[in-house]
């Protein structure tokens, strides 16, 4: 092990144990907008049902997307004016009987989209019945259990489906077109290049189309079948999430441009100053579009933009990188090739997996906040999953990295014979199978709720 790798290793051992340290010390952190208050207190004991009930949530909420229910039936809400955390429930004219008065709430962060649920409970006067000598009251009966609404499961899971294929489109197009520009001009012109690049392209394009329906479902509770409603695509349009959406979409048109350069031109294009400004701008585009609906902006928003962000990035120019060098590079097995891309790519690859794994750790520190949170919560469980995928795809790597020291030099002398080459193509398919994985398991995580 060289100097310089051993150094690395040695700050993320040093992060690592920096991190554990934070979790066992950090209280739990907020993510979606949950509710810190209400007025009146849940659990109070009323003498009438009030006119109103003020909510106070822990960020910025969407009001046109939140919704107070009380025996399944929606009120009437408006916010709060210089308050967008606020969101006031109307109960004049309610007619509810003695017991409990029970209200579901649903809470829209205008920030990433992220929907939170729950209720209140509050105890009213039981009502004084005209009774007789000979009859006695009878008791109050047991309020039914309420249902608290929440988005739709066949929603939820086909906007995992769509986020999870447009985080592969990002990397194998992003990824992929840095992999040309910089490691490999001349996959411009080859033609398996060419058809992944513009695949990668065509899905993206595809998913960030399909999301704002789905989102805007998911958002106002619709079922799948009435994703397209007219009036929850307005109201997502009008927040924040749904202008990052937009302006994914157009980013992705744009990205057609950088792409039909390519093309077009080839190696001439991956080679110009204009044409790698303009994919550096789509790029950083995409990604910051592209990690916004996560959890960025949880206790502190700069840190967490910037370390998602990077992460993002990093993931992308590993995954699209390996997966031109798979595609692309390996199947010709020429020797100049062999010598030339493999050994910068692994130099990229080492980069990029100490960007993904640093900026994770800042993104744990941020969305777990405790030890408890990692261990005892689905969301820590999942993400100790994704720890996983990551420890075994950095074992395919250092087998890869193996490969390169002791055989690349070999199977340029035999002229890319398939035999040397081939333990090499197997190991970076592992690899890329496995990152693969990582962005479904990014995917689920974050539409998730983080454990705290």
């Amino acid at each position: 092990m060289t100097g310089g790798r051993r150094r690395i290793l040695t700050t993320l051992a040093a992060a690592a144990l920096l991190l554990l340290a934070g979790l066992l010390a950090a209280p739990g952190a907020q993510a979606h907008a949950e509710l810190v208050s209400s007025d009146p207190p849940d659990g109070a004991h009323l003498t009438a049902v009030p006119h109103e009930v003020t909510l106070t949530f822990s960020e910025e909420v969407t009001v046109a997307q939140c919704g107070v229910q009380a025996d399944g039936k929606p009120l009437p809400v408006h916010g709060s004016a210089g308050r967008p955390e606020v969101v006031v429930a109307d109960l004049s004219g309610l007619d509810t009987g003695a017991g409990d008065l029970v209200l579901a709430w649903r809470s829209v962060s205008s920030d990433d989209g992220h929907v939170a649920n729950g209720s209140l409970h509050f105890s009213l006067p039981a009502k004084s019945p005209a009774t007789s000598a000979a009859a006695a009251p009878a008791p109050a009966p047991a309020p039914a259990p309420i249902a608290i609404p929440g988005p739709d499961p066949n929603v939820k899971n086909t906007l995992v489906a769509v986020r999870i294929a447009g985080f592969a489109a990002t990397a194998v197009f992003i990824g992929g077109l840095v992999f040309v520009a910089a490691i490999w001009p001349h996959g411009g012109h080859e033609r398996r290049t060419r058809r992944l690049l513009t695949y990668g392209w065509l899905l993206g394009l595809v998913t960030a189309v399909a999301e704002i329906p789905l989102q805007a479902g998911y958002d106002a509770l619709r079922p799948l079948s009435g994703v397209f409603d007219s009036a929850a695509i307005s109201d997502l349009l009008d927040g924040k999430v749904g202008t990052a959406l937009t302006a994914r979409g157009l980013l992705w048109i744009a990205g057609g441009v950088v792409l039909a350069a390519i093309l077009q031109r080839g190696a001439d294009a991956a080679g110009s100053p204009g044409w790698r400004i303009g994919l550096a701008a789509v790029g950083f585009g995409l990604l910051r579009t592209t990690s916004l609906p996560g959890h960025d902006d949880t206790v502190h928003p700069l840190a967490g933009a910037i370390a998602d962000t990077v992460h993002l990035a990093g993931v992308t120019l590993w995954v699209g990188g390996l997966t031109v060098l798979l595609i692309g590079v390996l199947p010709r097995r020429r020797p100049e090739e062999l010598s030339v891309v493999v050994s910068r790519y692994s130099n990229l690859a080492l980069v990029s997996v100490t960007a993904v794994i640093a900026a994770g750790l800042v993104l744990a520190w941020q969305l777990i906040g405790s030890l408890h949170g990692l261990l005892a919560t689905s969301y820590g469980h999942l993400l100790l999953v994704k720890v996983g995928i990551v420890a075994a795809v950095l074992l395919l790597a250092q087998h890869s990295k193996a490969w390169v020291r002791h055989r690349l030099d070999v199977a340029v002398l035999l002229d890319g014979d398939s035999a040397t080459v081939r333990p090499f193509i197997y190991s970076v398919a592992a690899e890329t199978g496995l990152a693969l994985a990582i962005l479904v398991a990014a995917g689920v995580l974050v539409t998730s709720s983080p454990g705290r």
